[in-house]
């Protein structure tokens, strides 16, 4: 009970849990939408290679431009601006549902498919700011921005497994629509709380104040963050193809679910305890951990040594997250927080597609243990990339 108390500290702060519980519904489809894709066209269509290509075109979308629409956020308000692309995000999942059910050809399918990335609300970055407007307290933010890391790892488990239930028990499209009407709901919910909702940013005249975004760490954060989206990406392709090659291709969920259960432990530990040392340290440290704990995967040779690896890995990712998300807020203007924290989501979004790819050829080219080799080559970027740019005084107090 000690270790859940200052998560119940924070979550009786007035508005807390409503906002949280929002963010956890309207977030679901980041989890589902990809998955509900291939679903779905792979499904009517036949084609997985098309079904891959539709769900890039959402992912290489969504991380284009979700800075910018975490932008908007922070310039008009999370009330004005979250609705309207939850209402985008339907129509566009309503257009691409059309698309592919009455055969339409390429592009149309991907042009949906970008329009739904584009407009599908960044709840993450939204929901953080909330946090930051509320606490004051350094301890307390840590705790919740920790809460949020565990609730995006809940998100990993239950949105993959709702969306496929209803695409093979029910229909594809309705998976897919399911996806569309979570994300307006969680999204309206959220935007209905004006009293946690960050204030604008402006002058007393009420004049937009465009204070620099603060790239001198941005920049460098954010390639530390394409290198662990690389390996995250290439993780999900190199475990299904292990499992299958072991004879169990269901397997490969329980490999996924073991690096979701170790992040999730830990960024449960993360929030309970009190972090003493500067953000940018802890980043540089736990992208060391994760690569070490990658790197014997491509010997091991059985399912259960691979499981327990990577829930070792796991126990590096959420802490790590957690870290990069405090220096952001520790660098960024407020008035531009929602941006900031978008932009290194963006970077993890931008390593997935890359780190997925290369995955792939090498499983295609040598075997899936070999492949994983790939997840460590991605550590070692994120790796090099914080020991050699993260700033290390104390200018920003980011580290």
């Amino acid at each position: 009970m000690a270790l859940l108390g200052r998560y119940r500290t924070i979550l009786e702060i007035p508005g807390a849990w409503r906002f949280s519980a929002a963010g956890f519904v309207a977030r679901l489809p980041i989890s589902m939408f990809g998955l509900g894709i291939v679903l779905l066209v792979a499904d009517r269509t036949g084609s997985y290679g098309l079904a891959g290509t539709v769900a890039a075109a959402e992912v290489v979308a969504g991380a284009a431009v979700s800075p910018f629409s975490a932008r908007l956020s922070d310039r008009f308000g999370q009330a004005r601006v979250l609705p309207l692309l939850a209402l985008g995000f339907c129509f566009a999942t309503g257009l691409l549902i059309l698309a592919v059910e009455s055969d339409q050809p390429t592009p149309l399918p991907h042009a949906a498919a970008l329009l739904a990335g584009a407009t599908m609300p960044h709840i993450g970055s939204n929901v953080r700011a909330r946090w930051r407007y509320v606490i004051d307290d350094r301890r307390q933010l840590d705790t919740a921005f920790a809460l949020e890391a565990v609730v995006d790892e809940m998100i990993f488990v239950v949105g993959p497994v709702l969306v496929t239930v209803l695409a093979t028990q029910v229909n594809p499209g309705v998976a897919l629509a399911t996806t569309a009407g979570l994300c307006l709901v969680g999204s309206t919910w959220l935007a209905s709380q004006h009293a946690t909702q960050p204030v604008v940013g402006g002058d007393e005249h009420g004049q937009r104040v465009r204070e620099p975004l603060g790239w001198r760490l941005l920049a460098p954060l954010m390639i530390v963050m394409v290198g662990l989206g690389g390996l995250f990406g290439g993780s999900e392709v190199v475990s299904v193809a292990f499992a299958e090659a072991e004879g169990s291709t269901a397997a490969a969920g329980w490999l996924l679910a073991s690096m979701a259960a170790g992040s999730l432990i830990a960024g449960l530990v993360t929030g309970a305890v009190t972090l003493r040392q500067r953000p940018a340290v802890r980043v540089r440290w736990g992208t060391t951990a994760l690569t070490a704990s990658v790197a014997p995967l491509p010997f091991l040779p059985s399912l259960g040594l691979v499981a327990a690896m990577l829930f070792l890995a796991g126990l590096a990712i959420a802490p790590t997250l957690v870290a990069a998300v405090s220096m952001v807020e520790q660098t960024v203007p407020p008035a531009r927080l929602t941006e900031g924290i978008a932009w290194v989501t963006a970077g993890i979004i931008s390593g997935v597609a890359p780190g997925s790819a290369l995955a792939g050829a090498v499983v295609d080219a040598t075997s899936a243990s070999t492949a994983y080799g790939v997840l460590f080559g991605f550590g070692v970027l994120a790796m090099v990339a914080a020991w050699l740019t993260l700033p290390r005084g104390r200018s920003g107090s980011a580290g």
